[in-house]
């Protein structure tokens, strides 16, 4: 048999591997196996180059200078294009048929919302399986937290059982750089009350830049309840440091005091915030934080400061639509524009996965499959 074998492996200068496979293995079935095996090691010969290619990318170090991600104020113009070169990269990852690379094998990610959620939550998740952690959901209102459990206490339990990330979302502004002050394991903020929610920036960022190969120079709108949205401020954050205008509108209720020393330039009418920008973005009427009632009604504010095809007409030619969601349709935006083929959306949400790959890998530092 073994002679046999040998007999058959020096077919390889005169025949096609597939007649040495059909001669070695008569069965449909091995022929399958051997096929399949050959598709997974060449993506993940692939996968392993894109990452040796990332690293080799201008002699850059793959690890960010802080262990946690708490927001985009901390963050310089080079850790943000890091960031967005390597989710350029990992979304080959979750685009691919297999979607399942070894980069954070070993490694432990939890998830701790204290606030509903359902795109950041579970884009996290996957980003971590597809990465080849364990991921693990930790559910506030079933846990200890119910019984008392301080934030703290949490956070220290949850690294005593070898926890590396801890990805937290918390109503109150601070908790997360309250956490990360206290415990060894890593954390990234997915939104902390009216503060910050830098991944979402990050995976709108990455966004643009694949429409338009850079954010230098964009000129971006973002319409709605800003005073309340924690997305708003990071994206100007990080537009404005990367380069790109930002132009605002709002009723006056929802229009955050001194917003303008930010860098973003406030606008009196809708049109004018719109004309001849690359991007607008709609915001969600966040009523669960409004403690008082900033506006009559939702279906006077869609009248008034919801985007629809008339008062956008100013807008530039290839104009985005874009919205960090969940998007009430008919109030902040309509369907035509939701639904519309430049609307971007979905595609959003598929790079918001992608970015959080990112994240975690640059967190972790791992230079090995």
């Amino acid at each position: 048999m073994t002679h046999c074998i040998r007999e058959k492996r020096k077919l390889l200068s005169s025949k096609t591997v597939q007649t040495v496979q059909e001669s070695l293995f008569p069965s449909p079935g091995f022929r399958n196996i051997i096929i399949v095996f050959k598709i997974v090691s060449r993506s993940a010969y692939y996968f392993f180059y894109a990452k040796t290619l990332i690293n080799r990318k201008g002699g850059r170090r793959m690890r960010l200078s802080s262990k946690d991600l708490l927001g985009l104020a901390d963050m310089g113009s080079d850790e943000i294009t890091l960031i967005l070169d390597t989710a350029k990269d990992m979304k080959k990852i979750v685009t691919s048929s297999m979607k399942r690379v070894n980069y954070l094998q070993g490694k432990s990610v939890v998830t701790l919302f204290y606030e509903n959620s359902t795109r950041t939550r579970v884009s996290f998740e996957l980003a971590a399986k597809y990465m080849g952690a364990h991921a693990v959901n930790v559910s506030v209102s079933t846990s200890s937290v119910a019984k008392g459990e301080t934030l703290i206490d949490t956070g220290k339990t949850l690294e005593a059982m070898g926890t590396d990330i801890i990805i937290i979302r918390h109503s109150q502004s601070g908790a997360p750089h309250f956490l990360a002050k206290n415990v060894k394991s890593s954390v990234i903020n997915a939104g902390d009350g009216m503060h910050e929610h830098p991944t979402q920036a990050l995976l709108d960022m990455m966004t643009m830049r694949e429409v338009f190969g850079t954010l230098e120079g964009l000129k971006v709108a973002i319409i709605g309840d800003i005073s309340h949205s924690r997305v708003a401020r990071s994206n100007i954050i990080g537009l404005t440091k990367m380069g790109a205008q930002v132009n605002l509108y709002a009723p006056a209720t929802l229009m955050p005091p001194f917003i303008e020393k930010t860098g973003a330039r406030i606008c009196p009418t809708i049109e004018d915030a719109v004309a001849g920008c690359d991007v607008i973005m709609g915001l969600r009427l966040q009523l669960e934080r409004q403690k008082n009632a900033l506006f009559p009604s939702t279906c006077e504010y869609s009248k008034f400061f919801g985007l629809n095809p008339e008062n956008i007409k100013g807008a530039g030619k290839n104009v985005l639509f874009m919205h960090p969601g969940p998007v009430n349709r008919g109030v902040e935006m309509t369907s035509s524009i939701i639904d519309a083929d430049n609307s971007y959306i979905n595609k959003q949400v598929t790079n918001g996965v992608a970015v959080r790959m990112a994240i975690l890998y640059l967190l972790t530092g791992r230079e090995t499959v």
